[in-house]
């Protein structure tokens, strides 16, 4: 059996919206509420976040509390890389994607001879850049940071010096080289990109599991083709953000987007991804409970992440 170890990050500091620092309580809500034993069965690894910032002024118009997501980063990386140092199976539970990219740079530099996969279950592309970004919410940036890339050819921002020194740091945690290369990143679900992100996008062929092809192919055979185009992959990270899921369902989140996944397909996709013996690493983010008054959300993410543990538990 994997010996699994519960990871919780409470950082928001990344989002555009307030609320998703209280995912994680709002998870365990559910899981009274369901009679659910699941969370006696982990002894949680808490890392400090950066929330702090989000009391002074922010300075980075281009990248929104640089300077703490900086911070987060490297609690996260430290962690996560001690982990998988010890062969431990870390299942992660966010509040903003940025944070994924610190569970990344773990992975990699605990195994850095090892090939890392990602498949990225999600609405969002997140491979914006300090350069490209419309918004400067740093939670559209996790796959930009580990693939190490700028995006020039699409530049529309001039960022300050002392942004793009933060951005360097950055991308250089764990190590100077990229974490990942984009064609070993699958996107499953993400339908609401901006220009900057198509073109990567077509410039590197990463695949796109869109919504209804996932209709269409059925769970089994999606699970499938994203595996198999990481068939040369030592290593797999899955990164499931909770607005996947439609927009009818996914209320309790910051950026929901219509024609998403259901539930029952979320559930089914990542009890099937997580089979595969490379599977190193599962996450769970953006579950904003300030947006959600009957936390359907977090009931519905609930039960994802214990089908998906169940899984994993049964097939180690």
């Amino acid at each position: 059996m994997r010996n699994i170890k519960l990871v919780e990050v409470r950082s928001e500091i990344a989002a555009g919206t307030r609320g998703a620092s209280l995912g994680i309580d709002a998870l365990k809500i559910a899981s009274l509420d369901k009679h659910s034993n699941f969370f006696t069965q982990f002894d949680p690894i808490n890392v400090p976040d950066a929330n702090n910032y989000l009391w002074k002024n922010n300075k980075f118009p281009h990248a929104r509390y640089i300077d703490g997501v900086h911070e987060v980063l490297n609690n996260v990386y430290k962690t996560i890389k001690s982990l998988r140092a010890e062969k431990k199976f870390p299942i992660v539970l966010a509040g903003d994607h940025s944070t994924a990219a610190g569970t990344i740079m773990g992975i990699k530099a605990a195994e850095p001879e090892k090939r890392l996969g990602v498949i990225w279950i999600d609405a969002h592309a997140d491979m914006h850049t300090p350069y490209t970004t419309p918004s400067g919410n740093m939670h559209g940036m996790p796959l930009a940071m580990c693939m190490g890339i700028d995006n020039l050819d699409c530049k529309v921002n001039d960022p300050s010096e002392e942004t793009i020194a933060y951005w360097e740091k950055i991308k250089s945690i764990g190590g100077s080289e990229p974490k990942i290369a984009p064609e070993d990143i699958v996107f499953i679900s993400v339908r609401d990109t901006e220009e900057p992100e198509n073109y990567l996008i077509k410039k590197h062929h990463i695949l796109n599991i869109k919504t209804d092809e996932v209709k269409k192919l059925g769970i089994k055979e999606t699970a499938k083709k994203a595996l198999e185009r990481l068939k040369d992959c030592d290593q797999i990270y899955i990164s499931f953000d909770v607005d996947s899921m439609d927009s009818s369902i996914s209320v309790g989140t910051g950026t929901p987007v219509p024609n998403g996944i259901n539930v029952e397909e979320a559930i089914s996709l990542n009890v099937e991804l997580i089979k595969d013996k490379r599977v190193c690493c599962w996450e769970i983010v953006e579950v904003n409970p300030t947006l959600d008054s009957e936390n359907l959300m977090a009931e519905n993410a609930f039960d994802v992440l214990e089908a998906t543990t169940k899984s994993l538990e049964k097939n180690f």
